[in-house]
């Protein structure tokens, strides 16, 4: 009885087991069909998501495309834009070039014209002249034939018959000749003048209104011009300079009327090469501290030059504007120093005159003070500087002095005598200016060479800076009336071949010496 419940449990144990396992089995199996199930829903997902990223990529490559090839296609249309202006303006520059070349040669025409017409005039007067002596001659053999007077009898007799007449025609074809000669002249010189001014125009302003700073290499041009050119414009527009980068090795061009700016830009770039950064905050900051810097210096400049001329009580805006004059030059002499110059030059002449030695050096260091705004304000400087100085409470003849040194109001006083002479020998001293040493040396040996070319001149000598010519003449040789024809012939050459302002006196010289020794 135990063996066969021992067996009958053992049967029902087996059994047991046999049916567990084959539910484990079939749990198992639905397991994995559900997790082969899951993983088949996901893999149909993530395809599914890689189709959506795909395609959303492709249409963000396109989006991109579109935008730069839009980007591209307005910089072309920018550029092209560009072109066609600067091929604009280059055909109007041709079309002005061929304007002015055309109305230059009319005038030279105009000039063969005239000098035509002259040539012409004085071959009438040649031939006056001629006639005149023709008869002159005439008249003489027929006094000795019907009087049977002797040659000098004759002569006597003539020139007292003929002289009043004959000066009285000589003197209407003189003032004729030299009116129609005067009317010429001034004609040709304003065309002269503004030829001149035309021709050096460009020269001036390119000399005077720009100033380069030297870089250590052509890498720095791409620096200062920053990128998209945020540096450079910040330049331009925080010191009101351009700045001018072009295939120039090793340079930057700065060009500006306001030399101050012009001062303030240059340092600002230097120190900023120095520096090595450079960027729109920086430039601000470095601007600023320049500005005050220059600021302090005008204003020290202005201090320092009334203290050396000794004048007190200056307006200080006026001792501003005097130092601002320290970057002005006029013909590459400084304007500061040329102010100076002038005051001492006043002083010393209202010293010896018995004059007030302070008010003429007051006047004379003050006379160009329209010169610092004169790019700013239009008129006269001499005028401006005029206004500036009543403005701020200068005395009402120093005001007078200012206005009427270049005489754009009559001198009506003699401290503005003063003032005008002072301001003419400071800048017509050799060496006080380039130009003027170059034209001053030039002048006073072609004056020379032209008076010595004549026969019977012993020596002549320029003096006066060029404006009077003395030449001394051989007496043997010269009569007087040799000497006055000679005086005029020397200044028709030098009216023929040289240019020169205003007017130059010829004075020729005849001397008679006699020397004997009392034994």
């Amino acid at each position: 009885m135990d063996l066969i419940s021992i067996l009958i449990a053992i049967g029902t144990l087996a059994v047991g087991l046999l049916v567990g396992f084959f539910v484990r089995k079939k749990i198992a199996e639905a397991k994995i069909q559900s997790a082969e199930s899951r993983s088949s829903q996901i893999l149909e997902e993530g395809k599914k998501k890689m189709e959506t990223l795909k395609k959303e990529a492709e249409l963000e490559i396109r989006d991109q495309r579109f935008q730069a090839k839009s980007s591209l296609e307005e910089e072309m249309k920018s550029r092209k834009q560009e072109i066609s202006n600067l091929e604009r303006r280059l055909i109007q520059k041709e079309e002005n070039l061929d304007k002015k070349f055309e109305l230059l040669e009319g005038r030279d025409q105009e000039l063969a014209r005239r000098y035509k017409q002259a040539e012409n005039k004085e071959k009438e007067a040649k031939e006056i002249e001629q006639k005149f002596h023709t008869l002159l001659e005439e008249q003489k053999k027929t006094l000795e034939k019907v009087a049977g007077l002797t040659a000098e009898e004759a002569k006597k007799r003539l020139s007292e018959t003929m002289l009043d007449a004959a000066k009285i025609e000589v003197a209407k074809k003189i003032r004729q000749h030299e009116e129609e000669v005067k009317g010429e002249s001034d004609k040709k010189s304003r065309r002269l003048i503004t030829q001149a001014v035309e021709r050096m125009a460009g020269e001036y302003v390119a000399e005077r209104t720009i100033t380069v700073v030297n870089l250590p290499s052509d890498e720095m041009k791409g620096r200062i011009i920053g990128r998209e050119g945020r540096n450079i414009r910040t330049i331009e527009q925080m010191t009101g300079v351009d700045l001018i980068i072009d295939d120039t090795p090793n340079a930057v061009v700065l060009s500006a009327y306001n030399p101050v700016r012009r001062e303030i830009a240059r340092i600002v770039l230097e120190r900023l090469i120095q520096d090595g950064r450079i960027h729109p905050t920086r430039i601000e900051e470095m601007v600023q501290k320049v500005g005050q810097e220059i600021e302090q210096q005008v204003k020290e400049a202005g201090e320092a030059a009334s203290f050396e001329m000794g004048i007190h009580g200056i307006h200080p805006e006026l001792l501003r504007l005097l130092g601002m004059l320290k970057y002005r030059t006029s013909y590459a002499q400084n304007v500061l120093t040329h102010s100076i110059e002038v005051g001492f030059l006043c002083g010393t002449m209202a010293a010896e005159l018995g004059m007030n030695e302070k008010m003429a050096r007051r006047a004379g260091l003050l006379h160009d003070i329209g010169k610092s705004v004169s790019h700013e304000v239009e008129g006269s400087h001499a005028i401006i500087g005029a206004d500036l100085a009543k403005r701020y409470g200068e005395d009402p003849r120093v005001v007078h002095a200012i206005a009427a040194h270049h005489e754009d109001v009559p001198q009506e006083t003699a401290l503005a005598h003063l003032v005008d002479a002072a301001d003419a020998l400071s800048g017509a001293r050799p060496g006080a200016r380039s130009e003027v040493l170059e034209s001053y040396i030039k002048r006073v040996e072609d004056l020379e060479r032209i008076a010595t070319s004549f026969p019977g001149v012993g020596k002549a000598f320029a003096i006066q800076a060029g404006r009077e010519l003395r030449v001394l003449v051989e007496n043997e040789t010269i009569t007087d009336d040799q000497a006055s024809m000679l005086c005029r012939d020397i200044a028709r050459k030098i009216e023929d071949e040289l240019t020169y302002p205003g007017q130059i006196k010829v004075m020729v010289i005849r001397e008679l010496r006699a020397v004997d020794y009392a034994k």
